[in-house]
């Protein structure tokens, strides 16, 4: 193995606080320093964000101003988080949490559920897609597979929102969503898909984040247990927040106003699930002096093709 072969491989640790701003383009390095306070920094895709953050996060720590144990990094899939821990660690900064909402949530339901409920956690439904046909079934339906995929997705958009089933039929006619079935009957089959969950001692993936939302809620000692532990937070992908993941969100951060977002309105691929640009896009009215950092140099297309995509976009 050859010595540039051995470095591209293996790099090496930046040796400094300073060697890890070292290859950031000016906007980048903005990013980077900007360690206090609401930041929302606004990146299509090729630019770079997700070295911009890791690089924010590995100076913050190399750097002393922040401590990796306090700092909760979140991301949309676990292939992402793992890629940003394995980033931290090529740039020295070991121990920050780095995770998806769901398994962020998780880790903290499974704590605390003894003290808050008692007893041990319902287990988790792995495929919820079994326990909608059945529900369905009891509702004198027989679904085939796209039908039962369509339905499953209705109801995760309902809970996402925090629709409960009475007002399923409402929210609908609400926001004129297109609902694969008659509202009526698709909120008798969530009814009975919650009550057999309830039925079988079973949580959704849903549940998670709706149950850590009510802890956090109702039980302030844990919510202040939980501010206590993480006290910077970085999320990835903030086009893609839905109304129930910038709850638990909000409830994380408190009133205090560490909080790095980066997104892309542009770019929402899970509207269909509940998913808004929304908070990206009112980030500045909720946080009037937040720091805005735009990220505008391409590093994957040739400016004919940056230049093209812009004017679409702006279309």
């Amino acid at each position: 193995m050859t010595a540039a072969t051995h470095s591209t491989l293996f790099p090496q640790v930046p040796e400094t606080p300073d060697a890890v701003l070292d290859g950031l383009d000016p906007e980048q390095r903005e990013v980077a320093l900007a360690l206090h306070g609401p930041v929302c920094v606004l990146a299509g895709a090729g630019t770079g964000k997700t070295r911009a953050i890791t690089h924010r996060i590995a100076y913050g720590v190399r750097a002393g101003i922040l401590q990796p144990a306090t700092i909760l990094a979140v991301t949309f899939t676990n292939r992402a988080a793992g890629e940003m821990r394995g980033r931290l660690r090529q740039l020295g900064a070991t121990g920050v949490q780095a995770r998806t909402f769901h398994s962020a949530a998780l880790r903290q339901l499974q704590y605390f559920w003894p003290k808050a409920v008692g007893g041990e956690l319902p287990r988790l439904l792995e495929r919820k897609v079994q326990l909608v046909a059945e529900a369905a079934a009891r509702c004198d339906l027989r679904l085939d597979r796209n039908e039962l995929r369509d339905v499953t997705s209705e109801i995760e958009w309902a809970k996402v929102t925090q629709t409960v089933p009475a007002d399923y039929p409402a929210a609908v006619a609400k926001t004129q969503r297109d609902a694969p079935r008659d509202p009526a009957v698709l909120s008798q089959i969530y009814s009975t898909y919650e009550q057999l969950k309830r039925d079988r001692s079973v949580i959704d993936f849903e549940d998670v984040l709706l149950l850590t939302v009510g802890i956090l809620q109702d039980r302030h000692d844990i919510a202040d247990h939980v501010r206590g532990q993480y006290q910077h937070f970085v999320v990835d992908e903030y086009q893609d927040v839905s109304p129930l993941q910038q709850r638990l969100l909000d409830l994380w951060v408190g009133d205090r106003d560490n909080l790095c977002v980066v997104g892309d309105a542009s770019q929402t691929i899970y509207s269909f699930t509940g998913a808004t640009p929304d908070h990206l896009l009112n980030f500045r009215t909720r946080h009037p002096g937040a720091t805005v950092v735009k990220l505008v140099r391409d590093y994957r297309s040739t400016p004919q093709v940056v230049h093209l995509a812009n004017g679409l976009l702006s279309q």
